[in-house]
C-alpha cells in the first residue's frame, strides 16, 4: 500500500534523542513522512501528549504526508508493549519496529488499517521479518548513522528482493537528491534520510551537535559497538571530547536502550551521525531542506530520462541499420 501525500519518497528517519513532535509535524507538512522513536519521550504519559499534539496538528491539513512511530522491540526495553498500545490508540499511520521482532505490532496495527515497517541490517533479519507480515522492510546499510549495517545497498536490496515483494525503504549514507533518485533506480521504494536533518531549525540536537555535523566529513565518522552494544556510526570528535580513544575502543557492552535512553549526559556528549555528513553544510528549515532535494531529484530524474530516451534512439538506429545490412546481405546473395 503505497503512502499517499508525498511530494519525495523520503522518510525522515526516526533520529534517537533528535525527533520530536515539531520535526515531525513539519515534515509532514512539506511532504515527507516525520518520524520519530517512542523512547525520545521520557515517559509514556510524554509520549502520549507528544501524540496528541501530532494528530491534532496535522488532522485538518488534507495534504500533509503520513506520520510514523518507531517502536524499540528489544527485550531489555520494557515500555514496548504500553508504547505499542499507545500507537493503536492514536492510530499511527506508520509503526516502524526496530532492534526485535515485529511479530507483536503486525496484528495491532493491521487491526486500524495501519502499516508495519521493520528495521533490518542483515539478509537473516529480514526474512525473519517478511515472514510476520510486515508491509515494508527498512534496509539498514553500509554508512547509516546511528546504529548501523554492513551490507552494501546494491547486495541487499537484491537480495532482499527475491523473497520480499513489499515495500522496501533503503537507508545509508543518502543525503541529496540524486541519492534518493539512485535508490529508486535501485529497486527501493522509499528511502532514510536522519543526518541530512540533523541540522534543521525542527530537530532537538544541540546546536553544538548542529556545527559539528555541518563542519564534518566522511573521514570524521567512527562505527563502534562500544557505546551501545550494537554497532553504530559516531562522530569522532564527539568521541573524543567523551574520554574515548578512537583508534581503540572498548569491547561493546550488554545491550541495554533503556539505560542508553535514560542517561541524559551521556547522549549529550556522544553523537551519531552518517557517512553522507558532508552533505549537510548549513542549518535550514526542514521545508528548506526539501525545496533543495526535490530540485536535486528533479536533476537527477530528468538526467536519467535524457540518457535513457538517448539510448533507446541509440538501440533502436542500430537495430535498423543490422537490418539494412542482413537485407542487403541477402540481396546480394540472391542475386548471386
Amino acid at each position: 500500500m503505497p503512502l499517499n501525500n508525498l511530494r519525495l519518497p523520503v522518510i525522515q528517519a526516526p533520529l534517537f534523542l533528535l525527533s520530536g513532535p515539531e520535526m515531525v509535524i513539519a515534515s509532514c507538512r512539506a511532504g515527507i513522512v516525520g518520524s520519530f522513536p517512542s523512547p525520545n519521550a521520557r515517559t509514556p504519559e510524554i509520549l502520549e501528549d507528544w501524540l496528541i499534539e501530532i494528530t491534532r496538528a496535522l488532522e485538518s491539513d488534507a495534504k500533509a504526508a503520513p506520520w510514523a512511530m518507531n517502536l524499540v522491540m528489544h527485550r531489555s526495553n520494557p515500555r514496548r508493549h504500553a508504547d505499542l498500545a499507545l500507537a493503536v490508540k492514536y492510530k499511527a499511520p506508520v509503526v516502524i519496529t526496530a532492534l526485535g521482532s515485529p511479530e507483536e505490532a503486525v496484528e495491532a496495527v493491521h487491526s486500524y488499517g495501519g502499516l508495519v515497517y521493520a528495521d533490518v541490517n542483515t539478509v537473516d533479519f529480514a526474512r525473519r521479518a517478511a515472514a510476520t507480515g510486515v508491509d515494508g522492510l527498512a534496509l539498514i546499510c553500509a554508512g547509516a548513522g546511528g546504529h548501523t549495517g554492513q551490507i552494501s545497498p546494491f547486495a541487499f536490496v537484491d537480495e532482499v528482493r527475491s523473497f520480499f515483494d513489499g515495500e522496501i525503504i533503503l537507508s545509508g549514507a543518502i543525503g541529496n537528491g540524486r541519492a534518493i533518485h539512485a535508490s529508486r533506480v535501485l529497486g527501493a521504494d522509499y528511502v532514510y534520510m536522519g543526518t541530512r536533518f540533523i541540522s534543521s531549525h525542527e530537530c532537538l540536537a544541540a546546536e553544538d551537535y548542529k556545527q559539528m555535523v555541518i563542519d564534518a566529513k566522511g573521514r570524521d565518522i567512527v562505527t563502534s559497538d562500544s557505546v551501545t552494544g550494537v554497532k553504530a556510526n559516531w562522530l569522532k570528535d564527539s568521541l573524543l571530547r567523551a574520554g574515548y580513544d578512537t583508534a581503540n575502543m572498548p569491547p561493546a557492552g550488554d545491550i541495554n536502550f533503556l539505560e542508553a535512553a535514560g542517561d541524559v549526559k551521556r547522549w549529550r556528549d556522544i553523537w551519531a551521525a552518517g557517512q553522507a555528513v558532508a552533505t549537510v553544510t548549513e542549518r535550514q528549515s526542514i521545508a528548506q531542506i526539501i525545496e533543495q532535494l526535490e530540485h536535486e531529484y528533479g536533476i537527477a530524474r530528468a538526467a536519467n530520462i535524457a540518457e535513457n530516451a538517448t539510448a533507446t534512439a541509440t538501440a533502436t538506429q542500430n537495430e535498423n541499420e543490422t537490418r539494412a545490412e542482413i537485407k542487403i546481405e541477402v540481396t546480394k546473395r540472391g542475386d548471386q
